[in-house]
This record gives structure tokens, C-alpha cells and sequence, in this order.
């Protein structure tokens, strides 16, 4: 017999999100984040952010909030979520990886041991809600957007 898992609320997965974003912002690290967005050039970098399911939920709702139903195909190989000024539409509610982002300008990425117990947090998470690990932001947000790869009785 499978063992269930804990069913968790969107406001208790949205708290455990939060929670882990605020651990985070209390954990010093010489990054100082110029909002160039160089770190958002996904093809110029070769690098994009993978998500769990629960980081992937909380920025589909901002993206939601704001009024968008899908995102937009970027030919330039941009995030698809900067926006016209070329900034993070969902800064506020952004994803771990582009929290811990990797620009060297800004001063380079977290060290992983010092965010490993984060990471694990998110994975638990991913298991809870019954994600399959990481997936690429754009196609991850796009599909929980239009409604695809959505758990069953998740709402965004």
C-alpha cells in the first residue's frame, strides 16, 4: 500500500515559498543585484533557472495576479517574464535560482553548501505536492499557465 502524502493548502504552500525566500534574504552573501537583467538572457547566457513545483506555482499566481494568462515567446531567448523596460515582471516572487543567480557582476552565485538545506526544502516541497523535480522556468510556467502539468486540484 502507497503511502499518502500530506495535503497541503495553497496558503500553507505559499507560507513554506515564503519562508524559504525570507531564510534566504537573511543568509549574507556579497551579491548586489544591478537589475541589468543579464542574468535574464537566457541564450547569451546558456543558463536558466530550473524550478520545483512549488516555487513554479507561486510565480504562476504573480503572474496571474497581474493579469496574464500565458507568456509571451521571446525570440531574443530573454525570461519571459521581464518585462517591456527589460525588468523581472514578478521580481517580488521570483524563483530560488534567480534569487542565487550566478552574475558575476552582481558578485557570483551562492555557494550551494551554504543554501543546500534551502534546496532540500524545496524538494520536500516538490515531493509533497507531488511534482517530478526541477523544470525549465519558461515551459514549467507556461504549462501550469495554460493549464497543463497542473496537479490535480492545484489552482494558480
Amino acid at each position: 500500500m502507497a503511502a499518502s502524502r500530506p495535503t497541503l493548502t495553497a496558503s500553507d504552500e505559499r507560507a513554506e515559498i515564503e519562508a524559504i525566500y525570507r531564510e534566504l534574504e537573511q543568509r549574507p552573501q556579497l551579491n548586489q543585484c544591478t537589475s541589468l537583467a543579464q542574468c535574464c538572457q537566457f541564450r547569451l547566457t546558456g543558463r536558466v533557472p530550473m524550478l520545483t513545483l512549488g516555487e513554479a506555482l507561486y510565480a504562476a499566481r504573480a503572474v496571474r495576479a497581474s493579469g496574464r494568462r500565458s507568456l509571451p515567446q521571446r525570440q531574443d531567448g530573454a525570461c519571459p517574464l521581464l518585462d517591456a523596460l527589460g525588468r523581472c515582471s514578478i521580481y517580488r516572487h521570483r524563483p530560488f535560482g534567480c534569487r542565487t543567480h550566478f552574475c558575476q557582476q552582481a558578485g557570483g552565485g551562492y555557494p550551494r553548501k551554504k543554501v543546500a538545506d534551502l534546496i532540500q526544502r524545496l524538494d520536500s516541497l516538490d515531493e509533497t505536492l507531488g511534482g517530478n523535480g526541477p523544470r525549465a522556468l519558461p515551459s514549467y510556467l507556461q504549462d501550469l499557465l495554460v493549464g497543463r502539468s497542473a496537479p490535480q486540484k492545484r489552482r494558480i
